[in-house]
């Protein structure tokens, strides 16, 4: 079974929403990049919800100078995107999953492949989260404070034992931390 992994870019005091500028992807941290890149080649498919898929087609295929390698990995990875009402995803190798989110993902695990690796997309991520769906999370957790915005895990929700399987800090002051299910 393929492992099905939350990775988010999230604040200090726990927020994965952008309400200010703390996050910009396009930053050429190589350590950080690095860290990206060696989990990009453990991946062949991204799942997101529509409207970060829509940020993202509308950002990054028109990257001609992007020294990153984002543009390239989004390029040709294998894109899911979940959503009642799109039914042309308009960006090469892109699949709109439309039915039961819970089946499409279960089914997804279960064939042939690498890790599949959902970032943004909040909501997608507490569907998933409330289904017990995901094996690892890898929160690279950012040195600031937005005191607002929402947060990856739904309120209320426990999930009483994680695995810390790695950590490692980056020179922008940035933190990844990586929990597996237990």
């Amino acid at each position: 079974m393929r492992t099905l992994a939350i990775t988010q870019n999230m604040t200090l005091d726990g927020s994965i929403e952008m309400v200010t500028d703390w996050f910009d992807p396009t930053v050429e941290a190589p350590d950080l990049m690095a860290e990206s890149h060696r989990q990009d080649a453990e991946a062949d498919g991204l799942l997101v919800g529509r409207q970060t898929f829509e940020d993202f087609r509308s950002f990054w295929p028109h990257q001609t100078e992007d020294a990153t390698g984002i543009t390239d990995y989004l390029n040709t990875v294998d894109k899911y995107v979940v959503s009642s009402t799109m039914t042309d995803p308009d960006w090469q190798n892109s699949t709109v999953l439309s039915g039961d989110v819970v089946d499409e993902v279960t089914a997804l695990k279960n064939a042939e492949g690498k890790d599949i690796v959902v970032t943004g997309s909040i909501s997608l991520c507490h569907t998933l989260i409330g289904a017990g769906l995901v094996d690892e999370y890898r929160l690279f957790v950012y040195p600031t404070v937005q005191g607002s915005g929402r947060r990856l895990f739904p309120a209320g929700l426990e999930i009483p034992t994680l695995r810390l399987v790695d950590t490692k800090a980056f020179e922008l002051g940035v933190s990844l931390l990586r929990y597996r299910t237990v």
